[in-house]
């Protein structure tokens, strides 16, 4: 499988006004603002198990354990384009590709370049081309661009409104009533605490995963609250019935939480997988809640950088680079692969997938698709603050 090019344009120095390629990837823009919906995965989801280049030469001598099979095989992804596909466990999502309402941008990432979760997150959610002191985020200020209005709003979906919906625009939060609080972030600054020690790290990763089976398996890494896997799907649920209602929100932002997997990840079955299923039943409820406005509907997916292309002592992957973004929706024309595939022949510092695409390219087309924006003054007004 060689290297690829498909409609992305703009290299990781800077957002290209060419962006995705015009009509190409989306359908009509609304006639009236239509819903956008931005889903966070929190604590670094592995792009390549949930999009398998199993057509690279070298993914399966990289991947080991891990390695999920061709279409057809006893552990076979679902198939996207040739050499690609997408894992078993996101059945609805496949079925919006086959559909044409889902494309995925892989080897994606903002121009973060270090491993902690905290940064990286601040950096994905200001959209910004450096950290920042800066306390607003890209949705915010985009929102900022919309025309006066009841729905000129967005919804966090969890008790708190993070950075990406902060800003000088009207925003909300909804989170159910007596909903748990989440221990997902001190779990998090624990893993970026031990990063540089090797002993530790594995301690705590094998401590998670000893919690999670003692749970059932329904215990994951930050997996309480609103990261825990049974809520994905309700919270989703109750963001399509914010955003359907009369004059409701332009748009909305959900967290999940729990995708730091440095132990004992898995591949076709797993906690991993079992992840995977749980965001695949939230998009399943968030289409169905929000009935025909779903067809007036853009949702990207994003997590705040990749994991490292082989796996570790602990049959887990440890924090990367380049990871994979969603593009899905009714108003999306999927179908595609967007961007640069660097391939795994050479990785980045020799252990990531290679960050070949700026991911704020994704989130600023989908913001003029969307909410039909002018695409130069997205660049200009949200991207570059």
């Amino acid at each position: 499988m060689t290297n690829r090019r498909t409609l992305l344009t703009a290299g990781l120095s800077g957002l290209s006004l060419a962006m995705l390629g015009g009509n190409a990837s989306f359908a009509n823009a609304p006639q009236a603002p239509g819903k956008f919906v931005f889903i966070i995965l929190r604590g670094a989801m592995d792009g390549l198990t949930a999009v398998v280049p199993y057509g690279d030469p070298a993914y399966r001598a990289l991947r080991g354990a891990i390695a999920l099979d061709a279409p057809g095989g006893a552990a076979g992804v679902l198939p996207l384009v040739e050499g690609f596909g997408l894992h078993p466990a996101l059945k609805e999502m496949h079925g919006l590709w086959q559909k044409g309402q889902m494309s995925f941008l892989h080897a994606a990432a903002s121009p973060y370049r270090e491993r902690s979760h905290f940064d990286a997150q601040d950096m994905l959610e200001a959209g910004t081309p450096q950290l920042t002191s800066a306390r607003s985020g890209w949705m915010n200020r985009a929102l900022a661009m919309l025309p006066n209005a009841a729905n000129q709003e967005g919804v966090a979906i969890g008790r708190t409104i993070p950075l990406v919906l902060r800003g000088p625009a009207k925003t909300t939060s909804w989170a159910p009533p007596l909903a748990p609080e989440s221990d997902g972030d001190t779990l998090a600054r624990l893993s970026d605490l031990y990063a540089g020690d090797a002993m530790l790290s594995n301690a705590l990763a094998m401590a998670i995963e000893t919690d999670r089976i003692a749970d059932g398996g329904t215990m994951t890494s930050g997996d309480t609250g609103r990261g825990r896997q049974g809520a994905y799907a309700p919270l989703a649920s109750a963001a399509a019935r914010i955003l359907a209602a009369p004059s409701g929100p332009a748009g909305a932002v959900l967290s999940f939480e729990g995708w730091d997997t440095h132990a004992n990840q898995g591949g076709a079955q797993g906690q991993l997988a079992n992840r995977l299923e749980a965001l695949d039943n939230a998009i399943k409820a968030l289409r169905a809640g929000l009935g025909p406005v779903w067809a007036n509907t853009t949702v990207v997916i994003a997590t705040e950088f990749g994991r490292t292309v082989r796996v570790n002592g602990t049959g887990g992957t440890d924090h990367g680079t380049g990871g994979v973004s969603f593009l899905l929706g009714g108003a999306v024309r999927g179908g595609l692969m967007l961007g640069d595939w660097p391939g795994l022949s050479r990785l980045y510092e020799d252990r990531d997938l290679v960050p070949a695409n700026d991911v704020r390219q994704l989130f600023a087309q989908g913001l003029t698709n969307a909410w039909g924006l002018d695409r130069q003054a997205v660049l200009s007004r949200v991207f570059t603050a």
